[in-house]
């Protein structure tokens, strides 16, 4: 076995334990609470479908990123729902159950609007080169590794709840262990890659992370706590993207730029979550909870 089919062995396992880790944490009547709200979920879906990757295309073409590396950014632009945004809202003192709530729902329709957007926005960004994807395959290896899973965990969730609970930890144990593995099999693979992102990346990457929340943050309505849309529209979905990168970009830049905005993006909204949460007034949060 090759280091790029062991990658994408690894993504595809980490993905499908992740989200079937997800649905087992979460209760539907939280999902179904959230997805009631149409006004949340329609701006949660144009934050992360619209603005989100509209302002991706426009970095990567005004930084005159190489077609790979503007190829691995894209797939993270264009994939919400990622896992670590709930535990972020919590530490920033927001609502958690309104962060399960748009995760889920931004997690699965990922599995068919990522792919079509790829579709859509990879051949502007890679100009000329010769980068090709295959959309409905694409759209095929989600619903099976990503969409199946939450489903399942879901309905154990709902179905039998003990066991559920019983497993949660371990799961949870497993999906922080292989997550480990193949981010250090990746780092393993492309460090030399990895070594040669300059300072210019780097930027163009925080102003990617920017860009994600402030679309959340403006999208914010009045009387909402703005946590709970700009820390999840800010935290892209790491599982599904190095899916795809390993899948259809194997041995390239595209996976070492998901594999670094990955990493940049977790350290900072990790710090983002931790200072917003302490400057909050412990007087304001008790007033918003029992609102």
């Amino acid at each position: 076995m090759t280091i790029d089919q062991l990658m994408n062995l690894l993504a595809g396992i980490t993905l499908v334990e992740m989200m079937l880790t997800i649905g087992l944490g979460v209760m539907l009547s939280d999902v179904l609470g959230v997805s009631k709200n149409w006004s949340l979920i329609g701006r949660a879906l144009v934050a992360n479908y619209v603005f989100i990757p509209g302002a991706a295309v426009g970095l990567l073409l005004l930084f005159h990123a190489r077609p790979l590396v503007a190829a691995g950014i894209l797939l993270a632009a264009v994939c919400p729902g990622a896992p670590y945004g709930p535990p972020f809202t919590g530490i920033a003192k927001g609502n958690v159950t309104n962060a399960v709530g748009l995760m889920v729902i931004l997690a699965g329709s990922s599995a068919l609007v990522a792919p079509l957007l790829l579709g859509v926005l990879l051949p502007i960004v890679v100009g000329g080169a010769a980068v090709n994807i295959n959309v409905l395959k694409i759209v095929g290896t989600l619903f099976g590794a990503q969409l199946l899973p939450l489903c399942v965990g879901l309905w154990i969730r709902k179905r039998h709840p003990s066991f559920a609970e019983r497993a949660l930890k371990p799961a949870k144990t497993a999906s922080l262990l292989l997550n480990l593995l193949l981010l250090a099999v990746i780092i393993l693979a492309q460090i030399h890659m990895l070594s040669d992102i300059h300072l210019q990346g780097y930027m163009g990457m925080l102003c990617l992370l920017l860009a994600c929340m402030a679309a959340g943050r403006v999208l914010t309505v009045r009387g909402e706590n703005p946590k709970d849309l700009t820390i999840t529209s800010s935290v892209r979905n790491v599982g599904v993207s190095l899916v795809i990168a390993t899948a259809s970009f194997a041995g390239t830049d595209a996976i070492t730029s998901a594999t670094a905005y990955a990493l940049f993006q977790t350290f900072v909204v990790a710090l983002v979550a931790l200072a917003w949460g302490r400057f909050t007034p412990a007087v304001a949060l008790v007033n918003k909870q029992s609102a």
